[in-house]
């Protein structure tokens, strides 16, 4: 079961103008389930995308690349689940562009005005006939109010799905973020690890847009890690329809970019805190907080070695307080400069280790009550300098071994 995370409710998630969704099942790779998401776009929509760094990207990742350079009006997305159409080749890519072919054919637009996306095995040949003579029936199925039904549809090894809507004013104006995203395992940041979209009915800049888009994932899905595996088909999709009637936005440095910047971030990071919850045998919901780092990236790169360290994701799930573990990524972390003496460590806000050692106030009483919870933060206080990073992660159980092994079966 999900840590503290309950499947999201059709009445909490917030219609999107300009935004219709319909799903089918296309029986991908199992029947009589949910497993193709299209989701049709009004004219003028803007989109904005960040994709996965692995050098394996899937076919639709790179279609999806392609099509962001050509076209300046996407009208629509196309998701499946059960097949990456990663590792695939060339026949990968035909089939994602005969994806957005037959999705242009039915919407009457044009084919690089679609985004293909896929999720489920790699290395095996997407059943496109399956997919496409789905299609019609998502057509059929597209409403404004149809954002828990999607998110259900593109879940692999999630236990529940993942969805959260925002409200935000800008000027006079109303203005609707709501987002959905999969993922429980093949996690870690390197731009967004995990599919996820996001809309809302403000009007955005193409470039303000870009920057939003990039520095959400920055803050949100770069911040989260499971397994430490990044997928060949990681993508963060930002839609803006404009169809509030709110100002455009056109600066990055304008009152209207903070506000609903903000809730982007926020709808981000509820899906992704969302992904570590979820994460495949979950028990223990982690948050990895370093404090006074000498830059961002110092603080950033201890915090992801503590998240994705076995040894302390399998303590955890234990709930063995074999704390010279955390001490140990640290310093595999931070290099020969780090000073080891001047890092304080903490569990909750029990001061664990200090001057280099075992704190003298520390009782591993303490420390195991701390590990029993459903949720604990780690704090590690570099006193290097001012910067602070934070990661989410979970514990390694016994199932997310099984999960992983039966994977295909």
């Amino acid at each position: 079961m999900p840590v503290n995370l309950r499947p999201p409710l059709a009445e909490d998630l917030l219609a999107v103008a300009g935004v219709k969704l319909g799903i089918a099942e296309a029986n991908i790779r199992k029947p009589n389930r949910k497993d193709l998401l299209l989701i049709a776009l009004s004219d003028g929509a803007r989109v904005s995308g960040v994709f996965t760094q692995n050098s394996f990207r899937a076919a639709p990742v790179r279609v999806c690349q392609e099509h962001l350079g050509q076209s300046g009006a996407v009208r629509a997305l196309v998701v499946n689940t059960g097949c990456a159409n990663a590792g695939t080749g060339e026949p990968g890519m035909r089939a994602a562009r005969a994806t957005c072919d037959a999705v242009a054919k039915l919407l009457a637009c044009e084919s690089n005005q679609v985004l293909p996306f896929s999720t489920g095995v790699i290395l095996e040949e997407l059943p496109k006939d399956r997919l496409i003579a789905g299609l019609p029936a998502c057509v059929a199925d597209l409403k404004e109010d149809n954002w828990l039904a999607a998110a259900q549809a593109i879940m692999t090894t999630d236990t529940v799905s993942k969805a959260v809507s925002r409200h935000v004013t800008l000027g006079s104006k109303q203005v609707t973020v709501t987002g959905i995203a999969k993922g429980a395992g093949m996690i870690a940041p390197n731009m967004a690890t995990m599919l996820a979209f996001i809309a809302t009915d403000a009007a955005i800049d193409y470039e303000v847009l870009d920057a939003m888009v990039a520095d959400a994932a920055e803050r949100s899905f770069n911040c989260v890690t499971v397994d430490g595996d990044t997928s060949t088909n990681d993508s963060f999709v930002l839609i803006a329809t404009g169809q509030s009637g709110a100002a455009e936005i056109a600066d990055v440095d304008s009152a209207a970019f903070a506000a609903l910047h903000s809730a982007v971030v926020d709808v981000a990071t509820t899906l992704a805190q969302a992904i570590a919850r979820d994460g495949e045998g979950a028990t223990k919901f982690m948050t990895i907080k370093v404090e006074r780092g000498s830059s961002y990236d110092e603080a950033k790169a201890v915090a992801r070695r503590i998240a994705e360290s076995p040894l302390v994701k399998t303590a955890f799930f234990a709930c063995d307080p074999n704390l010279g573990r955390i001490l140990a990524a640290i310093g595999n972390a931070g290099g020969s400069e780090m000073d080891a003496s001047k890092i304080d460590v903490y569990l909750d806000d029990t001061l664990v280790s200090e001057y280099g050692g075992r704190a003298m106030t520390y009782n591993e009483a303490d420390g195991q009550r701390i590990m029993k919870q459903p949720e604990i933060t780690i704090r590690v206080v570099l006193n290097r300098g001012s910067e602070t990073a934070t990661m989410w992660t979970c514990d390694y159980s016994y199932d997310y071994v099984k999960i992983n092994a039966d994977y295909r079966t």
